[in-house]
């Protein structure tokens, strides 16, 4: 176990200080907010003549960790409005949006969100947008071209000639793919500043279908944006900053088919193997091995909250107490699992409350999961603004 004798990951602050930092995070959240009490009771009128399927949706909504959602389609529950062109639920009476239509709310939805958080970010960062050099953004539950990138390019107004790159269907893993590629780019060019926007819009997918998978999915994702401001390591945001080390990705291997996402004639369909928490439990120490040592365990864990399960699988298998995975869970519970947006999410917890607390530096790991199965990791360390100010200071 992790905290029972193997060593750190996180890299002496030292070491850290020629790379690069998180010196700014955003989240935003749709106005739409449904509780799993919301979802249920919808079920039941949905699933009348299915008891059975309507039993095991029960049970699985209220072990999955999540109290509350939100989402970009007030329509998605909304079976009693005769108004409605559709519905999201299984029905006899109504077809439900075809892939079109919902690319069609993506599109709509997803920018207004996207640029929410990324200004957040930026004046989180005290960044103005034509400093920004390198623009990623990541989502996997849309597409139209121009693409998000540009739309984000144009309304927040960054430099035409920013270097825009899009991460496409990387699933959950792709936000921190997104900080781990930020602060390569920064290694090579100390003055690159990247902005990075997440947005995903996982309800539009719900499916049609009393199919238990299908349940599933359903049963605990959310909507959201997160975006942050990665810059060189001397970089300070108001709240502090987290400046980063080692990290990689690793395909996991015989776990190819555990996690599937494809597209279907009602939007993309989602497959989730029960078997994932016990599938990242076998190997995720392995992984966190390869990161160089340090002389302490990591004091903060940010945890991409995929389900439940997930959180528990690495919370044995790490040796973590509650304190060290209750930003992960907190997260799960108030906003469901938002894909590649949610490890900012942890982040973002994590550091206010850190910066309330008037905490010193501490380092700490992030890991989020994704399709392959994939696992992404990045080494980080906690900076308050009045060590950074210190370090500015002295040269250090």
């Amino acid at each position: 176990m992790i905290n029972a004798g193997i060593a750190s990951h996180s890299q002496p602050l030292e070491q850290h200080s020629a790379g690069a930092a998180i010196c700014g995070i955003g989240t935003a959240v749709p106005e739409h907010r449904f509780s799993q009490d919301d979802a249920a009771r919808q079920l039941e009128q949905a699933f009348a003549e299915q008891p059975d399927a309507m039993r095991w949706m029960k049970r699985v909504l209220r072990q999955c960790g999540v109290k509350t959602r939100y989402t970009c389609e007030p329509r998605l529950l909304n079976s009693s409005d005769a108004s409605d062109t559709y519905r999201f639920l299984p029905s006899t009476d109504v077809p439900p949006p075809n892939t079109e239509e919902r690319m069609h709310i993506y599109k709509r939805e997803s920018v207004p969100l996207a640029l929410r958080a990324a200004r957040e970010a930026l004046e989180d960062a005290n960044t103005a947008p034509d400093q920004i050099t390198h623009l990623i953004t990541v989502s996997c539950t849309g597409q139209f071209l121009p693409g998000l990138d540009a739309e984000v390019c144009w309304q927040l107004g960054l430099s035409p000639t920013v270097n825009r790159i899009p991460l496409t269907y990387l699933g959950c893993a792709a936000g921190l793919k997104a900080i781990g590629l930020a602060h390569d780019l920064c290694l090579g060019a100390q003055s690159a500043k990247i902005l990075v926007v997440c947005v995903e819009l996982c309800t539009l997918h719900i499916q049609p279908s009393s199919r238990r998978e299908d349940l599933f999915a359903a049963s605990f994702f959310g909507d959201g944006a997160s975006a942050c401001v990665v810059g060189a390591a001397s970089s300070s945001g108001r709240k502090g900053s987290f400046r980063l080390g080692s990290g990689h990705s690793s395909l996991l291997p015989g776990t190819a088919k555990a996690m599937t996402w494809d597209v279907g004639n009602y939007g993309f369909k989602l497959y989730l193997s029960p078997d994932i928490p016990k599938l990242l439990g076998a190997s995720l120490l392995s992984e966190i091995c390869r990161l160089p040592g340090g002389d302490a365990p990591p004091e903060l864990w940010a945890i991409h909250p995929g389900g439940r399960g997930i959180v528990d699988a690495i919370q044995a298998v790490c040796g973590l107490t509650d304190d060290q995975t209750r930003f992960s869970r907190n997260v799960l519970l108030q906003y469901g699992n938002l894909s590649s947006a949610t490890i900012l999410f942890v982040m973002h917890a994590m550091r206010e409350e850190l910066s309330l607390a008037g905490a010193g530096p501490k380092s700490g790991l992030a890991l989020a999961f994704g399709p392959g199965l994939t696992a992404q990791l990045q080494t980080l360390t906690y900076v308050p603004p009045a060590y950074q100010s210190e370090v500015l200071e002295h040269g250090a």
